[in-house]
């Protein structure tokens, strides 16, 4: 199959996947309005919407891996690939900028909402804070440690070296879970609640967002460990695996952030829980 492709380009034949994925996009997104404003049949659109854009994300990612190893990624569209995979990154970058710029907004200038917080930040209501060098600094370590063994995985690849590819990939998983499990269990002992003033809110939207950004990632190593096991991948021709390591990495710098700004600075001087 491989060898039919003459030409650099991206041609393939009509899919209908981006066409329900649109659809599916626009079902959610009316749900979620449904949902907000507490409308009837709300759960319903949202729940079509949902299952409309995992199928298409299985469905089209699935296409997209046949392609792959029936030779149609050729070095021209790689580079497209790569160049598509570095926006995306972009857009999410920009995406937690809003985010990190609502939180300076808030505590820099916390007079020009003092009616909200009090003039002080973090805001009177928020009696104490986390601790940023218990659970948060433990989340850091394991981030790092996971950046170290998905590059680990990575010059495995590409030096032939599968069975460093496989542990590697292991173990990346296992921190990403370990980390959204602590996670998950500061959450639920955290000694403010989402909401009610700035201070919880931008902490819960920026972290939570991030955790989230967790899972997807871990899902994304998941199947490239899926894909290993049935031996592809090979050391010129790993995009899946490329992009899936750039998500990580990114997710790591974004935590780093988040640590010092929202953490260790966003909470100084206030109690500690």
């Amino acid at each position: 199959m491989a060898g039919n492709v003459n030409h650099d380009y991206h041609i393939l034949p009509p899919d209908i996947w981006p066409f329900l994925g649109s659809v599916s996009a626009l079902t959610f997104t009316s749900g979620m309005v449904l949902f907000m404003h507490e409308m009837a049949n709300a759960h319903l659109v949202l729940g079509l919407g949902i299952a409309g854009l995992i199928a298409t994300f299985f469905s089209w990612f699935s296409n997209i891996v046949k392609e792959a190893q029936s030779g149609y990624h050729t070095p021209v569209v790689q580079l497209h690939l790569r160049y598509g995979m570095i926006l995306f990154i972009a857009s999410e970058v920009m995406f937690f900028v809003g985010w990190f710029w609502s939180w300076f907004d808030f505590s820099l200038f916390p007079s020009s909402i003092s009616e909200v917080v009090g003039g002080v930040w973090p805001p009177k209501a928020i009696e104490a804070v986390m601790d940023p060098f218990d659970l948060p600094l433990l989340n850091t370590l394991i981030l790092l440690c996971s950046g170290t063994t998905v590059t680990w995985a990575h010059h495995s690849l590409i030096h032939g070296d599968r069975d460093g590819l496989k542990k590697g990939l292991w173990a990346t998983i296992i921190l990403g879970i370990v980390f959204s499990a602590v996670q998950a269990y500061e959450y639920s002992h955290a000694p403010f609640a989402f909401g009610g003033n700035t201070y919880s809110s931008a902490f819960y939207m920026a972290t939570g967002f991030h955790g989230f950004h967790v899972l997807v990632g871990t899902i994304f190593l998941i199947v490239c460990l899926v894909r290993t096991y049935k031996g592809h991948f090979t050391p010129r021709q790993h995009f899946g695996f490329e992009a899936a390591a750039w998500y990580w990495h990114f997710v790591d710098v974004v935590w780093l952030f988040l640590f010092v700004v929202v953490y260790v600075w966003g909470g100084w001087g206030a109690e500690i829980h």
